[in-house]
């Protein structure tokens, strides 16, 4: 079961690549049509000219840096310390759906309110991880 705690690792990874080809997808073809040369295509030039909806895939691109982070660590302290249970599988894959859907909405409609609460529960997911491995490692 311990190896089980990687599978929503890897789709977590899989997620980063998706959104990784889609910023692509969405940013060259919106550059090419702006036609703007080289030397005058700076990050805030970039930042200035970009409407949301091709901003939105780089935005969500470095969320996935943040939180994930941690859920990275959180799952591999796991599999280290032995700890991987049936309740940390179950968190694992709550928090990995619900940023897939959060992805979805920042990439696509961002409504910010919807995508306020699928961060939310994915973020419980990974703080209840993280506080019940804590909890583990105190009282043992």
């Amino acid at each position: 079961m311990d190896q089980g705690i990687f599978l929503p690792m890897l789709a977590m990874m899989i997620l980063t690549l998706i959104v990784w080809v889609y910023m692509f997808a969405k940013r060259i073809p919106f550059l090419q049509a702006a036609n703007i040369p080289n030397d005058e295509l700076t990050p805030a030039k970039l930042t200035e000219i970009t409407p949301p909806h091709i901003a939105a895939p780089s935005d969500n691109l470095k969320n996935l840096f943040e939180m994930p982070v941690l859920f990275y660590a959180m799952c591999v302290l796991l599999y280290v310390a032995q700890s991987v249970d049936g309740v940390y599988l179950g968190a694992a894959w709550i928090f990995v759906v619900f940023r897939y859907l959060h992805s979805l909405m920042h990439c696509t409609r961002n409504y910010v309110m919807a995508r306020f609460a699928l961060y939310l529960v994915s973020s419980l997911a990974l703080w209840f991880m993280v506080l019940r491995a804590a909890l583990q490692l105190l009282l043992s």
